[in-house]
This record gives structure tokens, C-alpha cells and sequence, in this order.
């Protein structure tokens, strides 16, 4: 609704804005694109305009999406997940994002799948291995090592350290 407002108060006309996605009718002005940068900068959003950004992008949502708010991990190779989603070659879509965010699509898959595993931990209502079986890890062990080379800690302790920090505030 915001993307939509700014949009027409310029004079911009568009096709679409969905999940703020504006698909411009026509090349607009430098003036109009820095306005449309500014104001949307005020609302606290990001103009997106090249390209490789907007793909960028895209490739964190889906990957976002499918471990934070999908009640399953899809069962398929996660690099043919994001490839049939944002159709695109994952190869095309692996080399765009290390170039651009320094790091593997696959780091940014295991960094979100740590922090995942951290909330579930958290909740107390998941055993490690049943938190193995949700996340798709081939072993406990597996899941133990990327989260110790990602946190420094061990699963278990991370819990600990959480038990005694409510422990602590409880007792405040």
C-alpha cells in the first residue's frame, strides 16, 4: 500500500506492486527515482533497482521462507528448491549471490538453519534428535558441528546457558 502511494504521488505508473515488487510501464526520471529512494527510505524501505540486488534478494526470501516459516523443509536438494522457485540456473543464481554478499548461498542456507535449530532449542518442546529429523540433518553429530562452528558452543550448552539466564531473571 505504501510502494502504491509513493508510486502515484510521483507520477509513476506501474502494472503491478506485489510484496513490495512495483512493475514499472515506463523508464522514469532521475529526479523520480531519487524522490521515490528518499521517500521510501522515510518508511523505512529500500529502493531495489539493479538488477543483481533484486535477485539477491529474491534468493534470501525463498531461502528464508522455506526454513522460518514453512512447517516442513522441502525434501528436495535445497539448490533445485530455490532453483524451480525463482526459476533461474542454480549455478546463475550460486555465482550472483557469492559475488555480491561475500559468502555461499549454501553459508547463508547453514547460518539460517542454525538459527533455527537456536529458537527450537529454545522452546524445550524438541529433543535434539527430534530437532535432527525437522532440519533435515543427517546426523546429530552433523547438526552438533555446523552449530558449534557457527556459534562456538555446543547445542546442549546453548540450551544450559538459556535455562540459567530464565533462571537468573526469574529470581530477579
Amino acid at each position: 500500500m505504501m510502494v502504491k502511494e509513493e508510486l502515484n504521488k510521483l507520477g509513476i505508473k506501474y502494472v503491478i506492486v506485489d510484496l513490495g515488487i512495483a512493475d514499472i510501464l515506463e523508464e522514469i526520471t532521475f529526479k523520480q527515482r531519487k524522490l521515490l529512494k528518499e521517500n521510501l527510505s522515510l518508511l523505512g524501505l529500500e529502493l531495489l533497482d539493479d538488477k543483481k540486488s533484486i535477485l539477491i534478494d529474491r534468493i534470501k526470501s525463498a531461502i528464508i521462507e522455506m526454513i522460518h516459516y514453512s512447517d516442513d523443509l522441502p525434501k528436495m536438494n535445497y539448490s533445485n528448491y530455490i532453483s524451480e522457485k525463482l526459476e533461474y540456473d542454480y549455478t546463475y543464481l550460486a555465482n550472483t549471490f557469492s559475488e555480491v554478499k561475500g559468502i555461499t548461498i549454501q553459508h547463508f542456507i547453514i547460518m539460517h538453519k542454525i538459527e533455527k535449530v537456536k529458537e527450537l532449542l529454545l522452546y524445550e518442546e524438541l529433543n535434539l534428535s527430534e530437532i535432527c529429523y525437522k532440519m533435515h540433518y543427517s546426523s546429530v553429530a552433523h547438526l552438533s558441528n555446523q552449530f558449534k562452528k557457527i556459534t562456538g558452543l555446543c547445542p546442549s550448552t546453548y540450551r544450559q546457558m538459556h535455562e540459567k539466564r530464565s533462571v537468573n531473571l526469574e529470581n530477579m
